[in-house]
């Protein structure tokens, strides 16, 4: 038995040493092990990017020491950024094209200024509306977006215009060709309607208010002069008439009054009546203050006047219809020049009548400026379409983060300040305390300086006594 366990007692030995020397001899870590570096990278975040996209993410305003925590979506915001330059560069060369063709006067280096300008207006404004969307909640993004779409599209159709200006020229300008002929033709025809060759009236037309012309030698207008004439000539006959009626009736009365059959004689000497004197003298008056001479010698002008006006009428049909139509080709040239062929409301007005022709001119319309439309507002759709990214939800949580900080801040802010009033209204308790006692303190004392002096007085005034003073 005792060799039994002596058997049994080596074995077990023999296995613990050979499981000892096993443990021993297998190495530690995999042949191919390899020890990590002292300072590995990490792998989140990922190194700083320093190409030149960084540029494009700024101006979407990208955080990106955000943005190392994803830098799967470096590419996603760099073309971000990109659709938002090229936008503001469209915007740009659609104010150049519209300053060159409605301002065609001005300097290059006016219209390039203006371009510029306009270039960073609206470079600003897109980014501001793409980078006021980062981090925006997906639970809620078109409220957020609409405003900046509906803003995205007017500012769109802003720029849109000149460039469908652009594209149409050549149809808007053969429409306003066409519609100023148009015009001229009208306006003409109206001069002709409104001013026939036969000198006729028709002001009595309410529409040849603003197309009658005033010709010389228009037989209406002589027709009109030999009228008044007329009536001038008529008039003045009969004043004339009726002055020489009352002065042959004082002449005759003083042809009666002075007659020989009525002298007054003084012997041979022959003499006139006062009444022939008075007579004679009224008919000399008259005659001066009449004016009849001088109504005369306007009678026979306006006489003379008829004359030449009745002859000018007989030649005037022969002279009237050239210079009537030199009048109306004139007033044709004057009409034609002062239309204009190159405004922004004539060409609006061109493009819209080109665009509403035909039904396909008018879907090629409607197709171009939804799609310049789409182009303008791409840095808005492009956000609305992507949806909330990792970048959003890591801006948001950091924002989140910024927003708890600040306001722990704030709350050991307000510990601070009312541990330190606790402290300055501790302080000044026990400086109250301790000025309290100083003055009980000295209260104390002058009342036992004043007790001492009075027993002293007690004291001497006792002696006295005791001695008899």
């Amino acid at each position: 038995m005792w060799s039994t366990v002596t058997a049994t007692t080596a074995t077990t030995a023999t296995s613990e040493s050979r499981r000892r020397t096993l443990a021993t001899d297998a190495p530690v870590r995999p042949a191919d092990w390899a020890p990590f570096p002292d300072d590995p990278r990490p792998f989140r975040p990922a190194r700083s990017d320093r190409s030149p996209a960084v540029r494009l993410r700024g101006v979407i305003g990208v955080d990106e020491d955000v943005l190392d925590w994803v830098p799967e979506e470096r590419a996603r915001y760099t073309r971000y950024g990109a659709i938002v330059v090229n936008t503001a560069l469209l915007g740009g060369v659609s104010m150049a094209l519209a300053m060159g063709t409605f301002r065609s006067d001005l300097p290059l280096a006016v219209v390039i200024l203006v371009a510029v300008v306009w270039f960073w207006v609206v470079l600003a404004l897109d980014s501001w509306l793409v980078s006021s969307t980062h981090g925006v909640p997906a639970r809620n993004p078109l409220r957020v977006l609409l405003p900046r779409l509906v803003l995205s599209v007017l500012l769109g159709l802003f720029i849109a215009e000149p460039l469908l200006f652009q594209i149409f020229d050549k149809e808007i300008h053969q429409q306003i060709a066409v519609g100023n002929e148009e015009k001229v033709s009208t306006y003409k025809g109206m001069l002709v309607s409104c001013n026939p060759a036969d000198g006729s009236d028709t002001s009595g037309r309410a529409a040849c208010g603003k197309y009658q012309l005033k010709v010389e030698g228009s037989t209406a207008q002589l027709r009109d002069d030999i009228q008044r004439n007329t009536a001038r000539t008529k008039a003045m006959r009969a004043q004339v008439d009726g002055i020489n009626k009352t002065l042959n009736a004082k002449m005759a009365t003083e042809q009666r009054e002075c007659a020989r059959d009525k002298w007054i004689w003084y012997g041979d000497v022959a003499d006139v009546s006062q009444t022939c004197e008075r007579a004679r003298a009224d008919s000399s008056s008259y005659r001066t203050t009449s004016k009849i001479k001088r109504y005369e010698g306007e009678l026979e002008n306006l006489v003379a006047k008829g004359r030449t006006l009745t002859a000018r009428m007989e030649k005037a049909g022969d002279a009237y219809q050239p210079a009537l139509q030199r009048s109306i080709d004139a007033k044709t040239r004057q009409r034609a020049a002062e239309l204009d062929d190159d405004g922004i409301l004539t060409r609006a007005h061109a493009l819209e009548a080109v665009a509403w022709s035909d039904w396909y001119a008018g879907f090629v319309f409607v197709v171009l400026h939804l799609l310049i439309l789409a182009v303008d507002a791409m840095p808005v759709l492009a956000k609305l379409m992507s949806g909330c990214t990792t970048y959003d939800t890591l801006l948001t949580a950091r924002l989140d983060t910024s927003r708890r900080l600040h306001s722990d801040d704030l709350q050991v802010q307000h510990a601070c300040a009312t541990m330190e009033y606790e402290v300055r209204r501790h302080r000044i308790e026990q400086d109250t305390s301790e000025r309290m006692r100083r003055l009980e303190h000295d209260h104390g004392l002058a009342q036992a300086e004043r007790a001492a002096l009075f027993r002293a007085e007690l004291d001497a005034r006792a002696a006295r006594i005791l001695r008899g003073d």
